[in-house]
């Protein structure tokens, strides 16, 4: 009976203060849990070997994120990626994205092919896929 009595008077109090302290580790799990969408680490990757980016290994490592293009990873090709990618769908869509290079090269010739992309000059889309492939890869 004690317990019942527990749980009417101070049980409710006792839920709260719980859930604040599970609420509150939660979050703190949730901050320094890994982040798919940031670029990798050099120090991450098995027995020191490099991404083969493209990028100088300090760029890559310390790739922040450009609130002037929807927080994309701030590196060669950012601009030219925005604009091309976000001329037909959201940004978010590219962000998501973690699919092979390969199908990267796939989705870009469907693009132009089936949807009716603009197929930048050759350059240009050289530096778009590099930029794709080195945030955006399941290869990395």
């Amino acid at each position: 009976m004690k317990n019942l009595d527990i749980m009417r008077t101070g049980g409710a109090a006792l839920v709260v203060s719980l859930m604040a302290l599970h609420h509150g580790s939660t979050e703190a799990a949730a901050q320094a849990a890994y982040d798919p969408m940031q670029p990798p680490q050099a120090a991450l990757l098995p027995g020191g070997e490099s991404s083969d980016s493209g990028l100088e290994p300090e760029e890559e490592a310390v790739a922040s994120l450009n609130p002037d293009f929807e927080n994309m990873p701030d590196t060669t090709g950012v601009e030219e990626t925005y604009y091309t990618c976000s001329a037909c769908h959201s940004v978010a869509i590219v962000k998501q994205q973690r699919i092979s290079d390969e199908r990267w090269n796939y989705l870009w010739n469907w693009m132009v092919e089936e949807q009716g992309m603009h197929e930048p000059d050759a350059r240009t889309k050289e530096i778009i896929l590099s930029y794709l492939t080195t945030h955006f890869s399941s290869e990395r």
